[in-house]
């Protein structure tokens, strides 16, 4: 064996640049879900049919991935990258004091942020299905509560794009290019 400026090589060959760290289906859910999720708040009462129609295109991207997370791929499992609060407090700890470890898929603070975007979802699409009822037209409680969601989702999007940017930052990694191209360096 030698000594590469990437690792160790064996019979010559050298170690792979990239590995596989999200399968097609997450990547596709996942700028799926952006594109949706900003035409529903961009569409919000003023155009109701795309409104609505965006509202259904993220109940069933979530209805798939929540299936997904239980069947796809390691990465893509809810078992991979789910945690402990305090796992995910620690890992948070470490990040501040800049020695958080690296992680090929989701980190800690990661797999929370998607279980809260997850949920904040659901009870986003949850409660503009329940405005569309008999029991619930007009309700101003839901009305309110579906504009909090949304609004808490928009503010958990908005950490997760900082988290991904310092994550970035400290592995000296680009994870937009990663959720786009489903590779990144071996750990």
């Amino acid at each position: 064996m030698t000594v590469t400026q990437n690792g160790i090589a064996a019979g010559g060959a050298s170690p792979p640049a990239t590995v596989r760290a999200w399968d097609p289906f997450v990547r596709v859910f996942h700028w799926t879900l952006v594109t949706l999720f900003v035409i529903a708040l961009a569409t919000g009462d003023e155009v109701e049919r795309v409104h609505i129609a965006a509202g259904y295109g993220i109940a069933i991207l979530l209805g798939l991935r929540l299936i997904w997370g239980v069947i796809g791929p390691r990465n893509a499992r809810f078992a991979s990258f789910v945690r402990s609060p305090r796992e995910v407090f620690a890992y948070i700890r470490d990040v501040g004091n800049l020695r958080a470890p690296r992680y090929l898929g989701h980190n800690p603070a990661g797999g929370a942020m998607i279980v809260a975007l997850l949920a904040a979802l659901m009870g986003t699409a949850i409660t503009g299905y329940m405005m569309t009822t008999d029991a619930y037209w007009g309700a101003k409680w839901i009305e309110k509560l579906h504009e909090a969601l949304a609004y808490g989702t928009l503010a958990l999007a908005g950490l997760h794009v900082l988290g991904v940017a310092l994550s970035s930052f400290l592995h000296r990694e680009n994870l937009v290019k990663a959720m786009w191209t489903g590779r990144k360096r071996p750990l």
